[in-house]
């Protein structure tokens, strides 16, 4: 990529979009194009299509996806399919139709079995059932990787896929019911903090910026903490969803972009698939740290952080998802990027982050 390049960021508001963006700008490309989602609904082909048309894009980050976390992905099972199927399917062709140079498309590594060996190599794609609770997220993820290889394959483009581990990071979604777990763990915790030292100014302040169910810091005492209680936060105790025994990777979101920058700087289709021989598979990239924690130990280390002192508990009768999932991110490495920023000092920079956002 040129400086100059028109490079198109889908989804340029989100966790991962907007990452990508600051890493872009502070990288100095100066030609970057977003659109909102009340600007372009990327599940409406010919809205996609006249806007390829009009901005004639040279590179394409397909970050734009609809995301959530355990609880969502199992309750909104259609959406999660159909809204990532419609989102890629018009993005991709028509970044094929208007002759992008390159495309990046990121999707997550759910879209390995739930019983992978450890950690995820590429080459586990498809050995095995995936995980029930983000089947329909995974199938689409899936289905927009092997879209941009075909697409390679019969059409000579050059799209590339990557597959991140389990972001978090500046403007990540705090919805108590629909964010991924970090996020969630984070916010409940300086909930929980605020309950059991009495402090209502910053109950208040954190319902008014991020309500929940409706519920905004105008409400009552009582509306708050029966609010708080769905969600498992009372006086002096605080309930996590799970036996906390899975273990998780978790990747800070900025460290995610300059690998995304750093792909669409350096490598190309061909060099991935170079050693494929007649079948051509598999040519996507992992981007993770390579290392875990269980997610009782990430409580710990959140709580830690924000100095919540109570009772921690955990709901065993609450689904835990898959038991683990850890990348195999030697195949980056071997191209010369590694990850910078730990989950400790990753921690400490959200919360800090959260409070003043």
């Amino acid at each position: 990529m040129e400086k100059r390049s028109k490079i198109y960021v889908a989804g340029h508001c989100g966790l991962v979009g907007s990452a990508i963006w600051r890493d872009l700008e502070q990288k100095g490309y100066e030609h970057l194009v977003g659109r909102r989602h009340n600007e372009l609904d990327l599940t409406c082909q010919s809205a996609v299509e006249q806007f390829f048309s009009q901005e004639q894009p040279e590179y394409v980050f397909l970050a734009a996806a609809y995301v959530g976390g355990i609880w969502a992905n199992n309750t909104y099972r259609a959406d999660f399919i159909w809204r990532n199927l419609q989102i890629q399917n018009n993005v991709i062709a028509a970044a094929w139709r208007y002759g992008v140079k390159k495309l990046l498309f990121l999707g997550s590594t759910c879209i390995y079995p739930r019983e992978a060996p450890q950690p995820m190599a590429e080459e586990s794609l498809l050995t095995s059932p995936l995980e029930y609770t983000n089947e329909p997220y995974a199938i689409a993820k899936i289905a927009g990787l092997k879209l941009c290889e075909s697409f390679n394959l019969q059409y000579g483009t050059n799209f590339i896929a990557v597959m991140p581990t389990n972001l978090y990071g500046p403007g990540d979604n705090f919805d108590l019911e629909t964010s991924h777990v970090l996020p969630a763990l984070l916010r409940k915790m300086h909930l929980a903090k605020a309950l059991r030292d009495s402090d209502w100014d910053s109950l208040r302040r954190d319902f008014d910026r991020r309500p929940v169910e409706g519920v905004d810091g105008s409400a009552t005492e009582q509306a708050i903490r029966s609010t708080l209680e769905r969600y498992g936060i009372a006086d002096r105790q605080m309930t996590v969803w799970g036996s906390g025994q899975p273990l998780r990777e978790f990747l800070w979101s900025e460290d995610m972009a300059d690998a995304c920058v750093y792909v669409m700087e350096r490598v190309d289709f061909r060099d991935l698939a170079a050693d494929k021989g007649p079948q051509v598979r598999n040519c996507h990239l992992n981007i993770g740290t390579g290392s875990e924690l269980t997610i009782a130990e990430l409580v710990r280390l959140i709580a830690s952080t924000v100095g919540y002192a109570g009772e921690i508990r955990f709901d065993a009768s609450k689904p835990d998802g898959t038991p683990r999932k850890l990348t195999d991110p030697s195949r980056l490495h071997a191209l010369g990027w590694h990850h910078r920023v730990g989950i400790a000092e990753g921690i400490e920079r959200l919360y800090r982050w959260y409070l003043t956002a």
